[in-house]
Parts: C-alpha cells; sequence; structure tokens
C-alpha cells in the first residue's frame, strides 16, 4: 500500500527566514538574565524601546490630530479651546501611559508600597509642576486671563507687559513687543497682582505729562495739546482727549494729556513719542514756550572787616 503525502506549497526563502528571525530572537534573548519570572535580555528591552517610542509618536500624532480638530470648531472660543486642548493633551497621554504599562507587561498590584513611597517623593517633587497645571485649568475655567489678552505682571521684582499667546501645561507664554516671549509658571498668575488691559474691555487710557513754560497762553496750549493727540494714529475721538493742569513746577507748568486707545496690544510708548513730536511743531509754530531750567542769583555785598578797611584807607 502506498502513502501519498500532500507538501504544502510553502517557499523554501520564507522557512529559511522564519528560521533565521526566530535564531535572532533566540540569540538576543540568550544575553541577559532571569528575575525571579521575569526574564531582562537584549531582546526584552529592544521590544520595551520600540514600545515606547511608539506610543510617544502616536501621542503626539493624536494631541497634534486632536489640536487641529479643535480648531476648525469655530463657536469655542481661544479660553476654551485652551482648556479643551489642554484636556485633550492629558487624556491622550494617560491613555499612552497605562497602555505602555499594560503592553510591557507590568504589575503595579505587585508594586504597591514601592509606587506608594515612589508616588509620594514624585508629589512631593513635582508639587510646583500639578500646581502650576492646576492653576492653568483654573485661569481657562474662569477666562479671567485668555489667548489675546495684554497684561501686566508684577512679581516684585520686574513688571512684564505683553500679550498672552498661549496657556500651557506648566507656563503662559507672554510676547513682549520687542518680540521676547516670557514663560511665566501659572502659579505666579494666580498668586501676583496681573493687570489684564482687555479683560472687560478694550479701552485703555494713556497718560502723557506735558510741561510749557510759564510765560505761556495756558488756554492755547490746551488746546494746541488737544489737537495734537486727535491727530496721532490710533487715538480714540471719543472719550475725548482731556488736559489736565497738576502742579506749578519749579521751571514749569505741569499738564497731563489723557487719551484712549483699543488696541494696546500694538504698543503705547509709539503713541507717547507721536503725541510729543506733533506736539513740539505745534508749540514752535504757535509760540508756546517749552520749559527750560531757571535759577536766579542774588549777590550780596558783605560789609568790610576793620583789617580789610584800614589796608583800603
Amino acid at each position: 500500500m502506498t502513502l501519498f503525502a500532500i507538501k504544502p506549497d510553502v517557499p523554501t526563502s520564507l522557512i529559511e527566514q522564519h528560521r533565521t528571525l526566530a535564531d535572532i530572537v533566540a540569540l538576543l534573548d540568550s544575553w541577559g538574565f532571569d528575575v525571579g519570572h521575569t526574564r531582562i535580555s537584549v531582546w526584552t528591552g529592544l521590544v520595551a524601546l520600540i514600545i515606547v517610542i511608539g506610543l510617544i509618536f502616536l501621542a503626539r500624532l493624536a494631541a497634534g490630530f486632536a489640536a487641529r480638530l479643535l480648531g476648525r470648531v469655530s463657536s469655542l472660543g481661544p479660553a476654551q479651546r485652551s482648556l479643551a486642548e489642554l484636556l485633550s493633551k492629558i487624556a491622550i497621554w494617560g491613555i499612552a501611559f497605562f497602555t505602555g504599562l499594560d503592553l510591557l507587561g507590568i504589575n503595579l498590584t505587585a508594586l504597591t508600597v514601592f509606587s506608594g513611597a515612589f508616588g509620594l517623593a514624585v508629589g512631593f517633587g513635582l508639587q510646583k509642576t500639578f500646581g502650576n497645571l492646576i492653576a492653568g485649568i483654573i485661569l481657562l475655567m474662569d477666562r479671567s486671563i485668555k489667548p489675546g489678552d495684554v497684561i501686566a505682571v508684577n512679581d516684585g521684582s520686574n513688571s512684564v507687559v505683553g500679550q498672552v499667546s498661549r496657556i500651557g501645561i506648566r507656563a503662559v507664554s507672554v510676547v513682549t513687543r520687542d518680540k521676547k516671549e516670557f514663560l511665566i509658571p501659572n502659579e505666579n498668575l494666580m498668586i501676583n497682582q496681573v493687570e489684564n488691559w482687555s479683560y472687560s474691555s478694550r479701552d485703555v487710557r494713556i497718560k502723557v505729562p506735558v510741561g510749557i513754560g510759564y510765560g505761556s497762553d495756558m488756554e492755547l496750549a490746551e488746546k494746541l495739546m488737544i489737537q495734537a493727540a486727535l491727530d496721532t494714529p490710533r487715538v480714540l475721538p471719543s472719550p475725548p482727549p482731556v488736559v489736565l493742569l497738576l502742579n506749578f513746577g519749579d521751571n514749569a507748568l505741569q499738564c497731563e494729556v489723557r487719551l484712549w486707545v483699543d488696541d494696546p496690544e500694538d504698543g503705547i510708548g509709539n503713541i507717547r513719542s507721536g503725541l510729543l513730536k506733533r506736539l513740539l511743531k505745534l508749540f514752535a509754530e504757535n509760540g508756546v514756550q517749552l520749559p527750560y531750567p531757571q535759577r536766579d542769583i542774588h549777590v550780596k555785598e558783605w560789609p568790610l572787616s576793620a583789617e580789610a578797611a584800614g589796608d583800603k584807607s
């Protein structure tokens, strides 16, 4: 009786490749050691590295896709969009972290004591980080500071004035007029004094000090200051500019021009400069004197002493 065997139609090259791959895996796995029931080898290290890199790549890709998707939602304001992006990033990275633990086969129940001590140490070490995270969420929820606002932050040592570019997990990005970007921790905005120039209204009042000579016509000078303010670009005609006489100085009448703008993100120094340049020309055309230091010197004659009088005689 003859037996016929049916051979599977499998190419010899695939079998050889399978054997070669299995041999490579076995070789890499042989370079290692055992810790209890866990095998630590070159192969397991490569697998862990590939999993970590893959999860980081996928998490960043998902975070970017979520940001683009939220950017297309027109019903969300800047603060709501930033809050949604922040929460989506936290959720995506949290899912990636626990997925990585599951793929790597790390059993957290066996590390209860160690994880508790480690979590306590991390909690103390990352206290500021979590504080900034919670502060950022609170800032976005109450909408006291949102992207696009012009703020002035005073932490006691210096003051930063700029436009809020982005509210991140750790810090708020503030861009000044000279294109310097300050990363201010979220917690600082919660505990320090912050001026929000566009919180309820974008109108900001600017004060420009001006001095005029004592011999000048005050009414004419006041009209010229108001005209210079209205001729300056970006100055609002309503509320109208006003001029106040503040004090009688040593060398000049100290006045102040008060005007309004609705675009503080474009700067206020250029407003002052434009007004003073225009005012200098108007003063020169209308004979209004600019102040200059004045000093009166009184010379007294002292009586001559007896010796000086005798010599003179």
